[in-house]
Formats: C-alpha cells, structure tokens, sequence
C-alpha cells in the first residue's frame, strides 16, 4: 500500500487551534486505530504538523481527512502528497 506524507498549516489563530486540538487528536487516533496513521505530530515551533500514513490511493487518503476538525472547521490547509521512502524503508515493514 503506498505511503502519504499529510503537511497541515493553521490558518487561524493558536488559541482557536488549541481549542480544538483535542478532536483533531482523537480523530489521528481514530485512523490510528484503522491503520492508516502510522506517526504524527506538531512542527516546532508549532505552525502545524505532519502525519505519515498507508492508503490505497492518493482518493482515499485526501477523503480520510474530511472529517478532520481542523479540515471542517477551516482551522489549517493540507498538502497530501505520496511518499516513496527508499533509505531507511526497512523500518517501516
């Protein structure tokens, strides 16, 4: 299953981002728990963030985050771009 790198950039202020950071985490969890996710995590300094996942397609990774709060809240843009790893890839299996 080919790989995603998700890169997320807040849009709106921090104070609303961390008002609704706690739903955008259970939502990670949730694709967690589905295995799609398989890391996550803020930038530092924290301007947004950057999840790796697996999906079957480029389709199916942009649709599995919107239901994102940050998505439909307006709260951060998405990038989602497929991700090839070569060094290291051993890792990942």
């Amino acid at each position: 299953m080919p790989y995603f790198v998700v890169t997320i950039e807040y849009i709106k202020p921090m104070d609303v981002v961390e008002q609704h950071t706690p739903a955008h985490r259970e939502f990670s969890a949730g694709l967690q728990k589905q295995g799609y996710l398989l890391f996550s995590g803020p930038f530092n300094p924290r301007t947004g963030g950057m999840l790796v996942l697996q999906a079957e397609g480029i389709e199916k990774a942009v649709a599995l985050f919107e239901d994102d709060p940050f998505k439909k809240l307006d709260i951060a843009k998405y990038q989602i771009r497929e991700w090839v790893p070569k060094v290291g890839a051993e890792r990942l299996e």
